[in-house]
């Protein structure tokens, strides 16, 4: 696997034989001035070992990706390994290794993943692991291959992306905090449609901003209930949310391309709505680049 290191320096290899004149016209880095913190890029030929959430009939690429970043007004973005394409993260690296200046990536791994894989993830980007536990067990974090690898990710000072119904959050949490890394839960906690902010999952959720190690993506609002639920909820989540773990442990995503909901959200849509929660500039500021600039590692 090329890595970033090795990406750089071929890189630096090409340019040492282009002529000084022809080196002006390479383009600075892009600023950072908002971040997209939950999307996912996919070929529909690319091997899917896990087809319960795979959607069908269509690619979602990086240049795609950019070309949905720059007509929304977005700087930069991060990839999350979608779930159906399982361990196989080569995808997300070489979309990462093209794009170094603009993407980060959250991996997903088998415990048992050695030093020295992600020492290649590393360097190409990758900043994270996900856990998307929906429909699954808890894992065995008191295995020795989750104890080795939760020690290597608190090492590399790596996040853990939880992705679980708010009632079922606290078996995936607790053992994540209590070995000491960041933790980062997805689409708001995923709240049950019914029950909104009143569930008990979210209100466990919110328990969680006094340890300072746990982020929420404002993300997917539509997955937490249908007909308008998981909108109304998020409206209501944002103000608790921001009151218990304040903005610098907020970040927004769109979730491109809305996979399973294609025909019902689209990107446009999803970051207005933070406008709507968040309707002072100054406070998107913070949600869009200055709390995800640092959780992610841009500009490092």
């Amino acid at each position: 696997m090329t890595t970033r290191r090795q990406f750089n320096r071929s890189l630096f290899g090409i340019g040492a034989a282009v002529p000084l004149a022809a080196c002006t016209t390479v383009p600075r880095p892009r600023p950072v001035s908002a971040i997209d913190c939950h999307a996912h890029v996919f070929r529909r030929d690319l091997p899917m070992p896990d087809r319960r959430r795979a959607p069908s009939g269509y690619d979602a690429t990086p240049q795609d990706y950019l070309r949905m970043l720059d007509a929304n007004g977005l700087s930069h973005g991060v990839l999350v390994q979608p779930s159906f394409l399982g361990t196989d993260n080569s995808y997300l690296v070489d979309a990462l290794l093209e794009y170094p200046d603009r993407l980060r990536g959250i991996a997903v791994v088998d415990p048992d993943i050695s030093s020295r894989s992600l020492d290649s993830l590393q360097e190409a980007g990758v900043v994270g692991i996900r856990l998307n536990l929906v429909g699954l067990p808890t894992p065995d974090y008191a295995s020795p291959a989750w104890t080795a690898l939760l020690k290597q990710l608190r090492r590399r000072e790596w996040q853990v992306e939880v992705h679980r119904a708010a009632h079922e959050l606290q078996p995936a949490i607790e053992p994540l905090l209590s070995a000491g890394v960041r933790v980062v839960v997805d689409h708001f906690g995923r709240p049950d449609g019914s029950l909104g902010v009143g569930d008990p999952g979210f209100r466990y959720l919110l328990s969680l901003a006094a340890t300072r190690r746990v982020w929420v993506k404002l993300s997917g609002a539509y997955r937490n209930g249908p007909a308008g639920q998981g909108e109304a909820t998020a409206l209501a989540a944002v103000p608790l949310l921001r009151a218990s773990f304040g903005l610098d442990r907020l970040v927004w995503g769109s979730d491109w391309p809305h996979t399973l909901f294609e025909t019902t959200a689209d990107y446009a849509t999803e970051r207005q709505l933070l406008d709507d929660w968040l309707p002072r500039e100054a406070d998107r500021r913070v949600v869009l680049r200055d709390t995800p600039a640092s959780l992610f590692r841009f500009g490092a």
